[in-house]
């Protein structure tokens, strides 16, 4: 067959250095696997098996990524069944291919690629976790003043902050376990898309590529790819919640606010302007999410109102942006738990500004309800005219403008010294009061912490029982071939 040179130029000569790069180990992992199945279950005579065996071993995949693509076959499937046919003929190279098809054999890769790319993508949320974990144990005590709508609102702790970020990355775990869980299914033994009516087993070339099981119906083990739109959504979350933090960050590093600084080595000077101390490394990562977060966008457009059923959409032009898309992402995650762990927190300013712009206001409305009975919407008010009377006469002592205000709303004045005032509207004050679930107390974060910390140990366990789960797939996999 010969292909007009437009189609070899702009689809054929892409696709097969795409092929070379993500999925030739896993395709050859493939026809070792199914070989094994083919001689377990007598499809394949055991002679024929061995010589096909000993050809698949003769396949260098090295040589074969230094091959240029010169529009004598269409694929990499088919340049490799050459490579095997010129190594033990066509009549015994032809019997490897029975009850399978390339359709089957791609989803199978796909998926195996795929279950790579989530385990490191997790892993690399753990690192961050991990992390920020560090900065939580050495800031429970800093408090600094957190913004809502863009403006100063109230006092928490770094640690209380941190940990919000954590526990989100931690259900991004969650997604992304799920989505290996639904992607680690093996498509194998589908064929073309209704299966076949050889007596092959399903479970065994399962259990030889590390997948959890097969997949169920054989047309949607063709037809659908929810499971890998499921790991792009759970990765495009993650990335819209990283880079919401990143923007959080960036505005701390800035002279203007002044909260944190990153150790030298994630930051760059200026051509020109000598004293500038750029945080780079962290708008890096925002741009690569970025970068990856619409990835992920293209490649739910890329299969959008396309037919539930085999379509090249699904296939090679979308898999390299699959691997792209994951790659971005695990860099951009990366890339911001190395750069936190150099993060320094000035505590002693962040402490200092706490309170500025009446911060603490909440908690002198709160005081009034749980000491003096006051309903809270009548507290509120009090607590505003205090504020807007203090603004008018900043001079006058702040008890007796409590004393002025409150006469106005409530039928007895309330009476403070100005010392006591001072402690409840201290930022401290605010923090070590809230002790609810969840709360920036000190001793609920530091509860929380540890709840995370070992969440942390969890997860990790889970991945490396994945991660050995695949390695020992591998090796049944070369044993079971090797004993051909």
């Amino acid at each position: 067959m010969r292909f007009a040179p437009e189609y070899v130029t702009y689809v054929l000569n892409e696709n097969f250095e795409d092929a070379k790069a993500l999925l030739l180990s896993p395709m050859m992992a493939i026809n070792y696997a199914h070989l094994v199945m083919l001689d377990a279950q007598g499809i394949v005579p055991r002679e024929a098996a061995h010589e096909i065996r000993v050809a698949l071993d003769g396949v260098s995949q090295d040589a074969i990524r230094d091959v240029k693509y010169d529009g004598t076959y269409e694929d990499l499937f088919f340049y490799v069944e050459r490579l095997i046919v010129q190594a033990c003929g066509d009549e015994i190279a032809g019997r490897l291919h029975t009850a399978r098809s390339r359709n089957d054999i791609d989803m199978t890769m796909y998926r195996m690629r795929q279950r790579e790319f989530i385990l490191g993508l997790v892993s690399a949320t753990f690192a961050l976790r991990a992390s920020l974990l560090d900065l939580v144990e050495r800031h429970r005590d800093t408090i600094f003043a957190v913004h809502t709508h863009t403006q100063r609102a109230q006092p928490t702790t770094v640690a209380h902050y941190l940990l919000a970020v954590v526990e989100q990355l931690e259900r991004d775990a969650v997604r992304l376990k799920g989505a290996f869980d639904r992607t680690n299914r093996n498509p194998l033994g589908a064929c073309a898309i209704t299966g076949t009516g050889f007596p092959i087993d399903r479970q065994l070339t399962s259990e030889l590529l590390g997948f959890c099981g097969p997949t169920g119906n054989t047309y949607g083990s063709i037809a659908t790819v929810d499971y890998l739109l499921e790991s792009t959504s759970a990765a495009a979350v993650l990335l819209t919640g990283v880079g919401r933090f990143l923007q959080d960050l960036l505005l701390w590093c800035t002279a203007e606010f002044g909260y944190m600084r990153l150790g030298d080595g994630y930051v760059q000077c200026s051509s020109i302007m000598p004293q500038k101390r750029n945080p780079v490394a962290l708008e890096h990562a925002r741009a690569i999410g970025s970068k990856a977060l619409g990835q992920a966008q293209a490649i739910v457009t890329a299969v959008h109102n396309t037919p539930f059923g085999d379509i090249v959409d699904t296939e090679d032009d979308l898999q390299p942006l699959v691997f792209a898309m994951f790659r971005d992402a695990t860099r951009a995650v990366k890339l911001v738990a190395a750069a936190m762990r150099t993060a320094e927190f000035d505590a002693a300013r962040l402490e200092a500004r706490a309170a500025d712009g009446w911060t603490t206001l909440t908690e002198l409305a709160d005081t009034l309800v749980r000491d003096e009975g006051v309903p809270f919407r009548t507290a509120h008010a009090v607590a505003s005219r205090l504020m807007s009377a203090r603004q008018r006469d900043p001079e006058r002592p702040l008890g007796e403008l409590l004393t002025q205000v409150s006469a106005e709303l409530l039928d007895a004045p309330l009476r403070y010294s100005d010392a006591h005032l001072a402690r409840i509207l201290s930022p401290r004050h605010f923090v070590e009061v809230r002790r609810t679930l969840g709360g920036p107390a000190p001793e609920e974060t530091t509860r929380a912490a540890r709840a995370s910390i070992h969440q942390l140990e969890a997860d990790r366990a889970w991945w490396t029982t994945a991660t050995d789960a695949l390695s020992a797939a591998q090796q049944l996999l070369a044993d079971r071939a090797a004993a051909l």
